[in-house]
């Protein structure tokens, strides 16, 4: 079940390889996110001392969160995963030239989760192109629609 997805990331982004990773989320966060009140819009993860971690992921306060303690929404996170997994995207990241990105916000199994993408970027004349492939495609499908009525 999804919670929010960063639709800029297929846009500006060819995704190879999806992950799954958990979050070190505080008990705010997880209420918040509950409450749908997480983005991704300008999210990015970076790799730092063989880990990963989310920077610029914005998740909301609730009225009802404690005041005890500061609330910072844009803090950074911690992503949870193997570190098999977590060496072999270092590797890919620092050599080959790939981006981790955040693709969605999601639960499984009561947790949860990021999906990451293993990207590289596109180019301006690529996201042209896209663009002009999906508007064909939806001509193409309206087209058909006239045709069969």
């Amino acid at each position: 079940m999804s919670i929010v997805q960063n639709r800029k990331a297929g846009y500006d982004y060819s995704i190879e390889e999806r992950f799954e990773a958990g979050l070190a989320l505080e008990g705010w966060e997880v209420k918040s996110v509950r409450a749908g009140r997480a983005q991704l819009n300008e999210a990015y993860v970076i790799v730092r001392d063989e880990e990963l971690f989310l920077l610029n992921s914005h998740i909301g306060t609730l009225a009802t969160t404690s005041t005890h303690e500061p609330a910072d929404p844009t803090r950074t996170r911690k992503l949870l995963m193997h570190a098999a997994e977590i060496r072999r995207l270092i590797g890919k990241v620092e050599r080959a030239g790939y981006t981790l990105v955040p693709l969605d916000l999601h639960f499984a199994r009561g947790r949860v989760k990021l999906a990451i993408g293993l990207a590289k970027g596109k180019r301006q004349f690529e996201k042209r192109d896209a663009d002009q492939k999906r508007d064909w495609k939806r001509e193409q499908s309206r087209l058909l629609k006239q045709r069969t009525r």
